[in-house]
């Protein structure tokens, strides 16, 4: 733009210079906005749903570490514990509004009852460090529609509804934070509580009858669900979103997409579980093969895969037979059984997610504690043989109690024994490096060994060896070598 020239008296200077001045700044601050203009359109045009194999191989790659984390179901479901109107509730505890039937207005006084005055966050964080779980993913607001924030979308959450008046998540997320812990959600899609959702479908909130879809959920999905999402990113920096009950005849494909990538939008580096579309196949989590779905890792409930898969997944799983607190289910599982769990999802390639679920007073209970102190004395010792480590490529066990895994770009293999070995252990499908040192972790002398392409790997264990250890339900050992394809 030129200036055009005039002749000015020093009258005249006085008042054009300034003039002149707003002009260059106006023009400036024009560019500068259409700068950062053309940058935002340049991030919006970013489609996540087809992310490259680096950059997804980058943004998971602290998660694929961890393989162990801590699942928390917590709500106003824990008051009740499985038990309403004096009687004794079928089905797992956090379904206790459905399960039996519950109207809102009559659920929503255990809600007004939830006063967790014993939950304390940092106690939390340290369970889960010393457990040897290295993130967490807690129900921000599982279906029954409460949340364990401060929402500003809605007043049906812990500070508004409730006599607790403490923002959990705030809680939880600076502890977790101090203690070097990831923090993740867990967010329901489907809600009980919302009348635009499921809420008029009472006594039946779940039901995925079509000719009861409410007309109005796209409208509490863009007013309600994701306003939720975003307040939960912004103001608590979770690492994990990890959707549930998108089952619902209301949540679509379409709207599974467009979530994701508005997720991704708001913070690249979150990892989103596949359940935030429509792809899951029942209870073993993993995607159909039928179209392309949005999410990043499968979602196994309740069980483990049988074999490896060529994607990323995480194996979700309660200590007993409930998520949320229930006051009579003292079906437990035992250490042991959990230490191998863990084991065989790292051989297999994926993670574990142990759940726990708190009283309504904010405690973990007794039997999860001394579950995970135990979990975590054998984790000190053998850690290893967990994080940082992947399948190998053909075999991830050998019999029935022995499995496999690998340091990531390293030539360590490790051999888990799930029962106690003999005075010696024969592997078939590892070659030690020439020269290359075996241990048994947690004894102190490397051991002596023989190999053949014939008889494989001869291991020979010394009569001290085992009770050096200290380890009473799994037995690693750390071989410097490669996988053996042939048998």
């Amino acid at each position: 733009m030129k200036v055009p020239i005039l002749k000015r008296s020093h009258k005249t200077k006085n008042i054009l210079y300034p003039v002149m001045f707003f002009i260059i700044i106006a023009m400036l601050s024009c560019k500068e906005q259409a700068k950062k203009s053309d940058s935002n359109e340049e991030v919006k045009t970013i489609n996540y749903l087809e992310e490259s194999n680096d950059s997804f191989d980058e943004r998971m790659k602290w998660w694929r570490d961890a393989r162990f984390g801590m699942f928390i179901h917590w709500g106003p479901y824990s008051v009740p514990a499985g038990i309403h109107n004096g009687k004794e509730v079928d089905n797992i505890g956090e379904w206790i509004m459905n399960s039996a039937q519950i109207p809102i207005s009559e659920y929503e006084e255990y809600a007004k009852q939830f006063n967790p005055q014993k939950f304390d966050a940092k106690k939390w964080a340290r369970t889960m460090k010393e457990a040897g779980m290295k993130y967490v993913v807690i129900t921000s607001k599982h279906h029954d529609g409460f949340g364990l924030w401060d929402s500003k979308v809605s007043d049906y959450d812990i500070v508004d509804f409730s006599p607790y008046g403490q923002d959990i998540l705030k809680a939880l997320s600076e502890a977790c934070k101090e203690e070097g812990i990831r923090f993740g959600v867990y967010h329901s899609i489907m809600d009980w509580h919302h009348p635009q959702a499921q809420g008029p479908n009472y006594p039946e909130y779940n039901t995925q009858d079509s000719l009861k879809m409410n007309s109005q959920f796209p409208e509490y999905y863009t007013n309600y669900l994701k306003p939720q999402v975003m307040e939960l990113l912004e103001n608590y920096d979770p690492e994990i979103i990890w959707f549930d009950g998108e089952w619902i005849p209301e949540y679509t494909h379409e709207m599974g997409q467009e979530m994701y990538q508005y997720l991704r939008e708001l913070k690249p580096s979150v990892i989103i579980n596949n359940r935030v579309d429509k792809g899951r196949q029942g209870m073993q989590g993993m995607n159909k093969e039928d179209d392309v779905y949005a999410g990043d890792f499968g979602t196994p409930e309740q069980e483990i895969l049988e074999g490896t898969a060529n994607v990323d997944w995480e194996s979700c799983m309660t200590m007993n037979d409930t998520w949320g607190y229930k006051l009579n289910d003292h079906n437990w599982k035992s250490a042991e059984v959990m230490i191998h769990n863990l084991v065989d999802v790292a051989s297999k390639g994926g993670n574990y997610l142990l759940n726990v679920g708190p009283t309504s007073e904010g405690e973990i209970p007794e039997p999860s504690l001394e579950r995970l102190q135990e979990i975590g004395d054998w984790l000190r010792t053998n850690g290893e043989v967990v994080y940082g480590t992947e399948k190998l490529k053909t075999h991830f066990k050998q019999g029935d109690d022995i499995r496999f895994t690998k340091k990531r770009e390293e030539q360590i293999i490790y051999a888990i024994s799930l029962k106690v070995p003999k005075k010696d252990l024969v592997l078939k499908y590892v070659k030690p490096n020439e020269g290359g040192k075996i241990e048994l972790i947690g004894y102190g002398a490397p051991l002596n060994y023989s190999y053949s392409e014939e008889e494989g790997l001869l291991i020979i264990i010394p009569e001290d060896a085992i009770s050096t250890t200290g380890n009473k339900y799994a037995w690693s050992f750390k071989i410097n070598g490669v996988e053996r394809t042939r048998k």
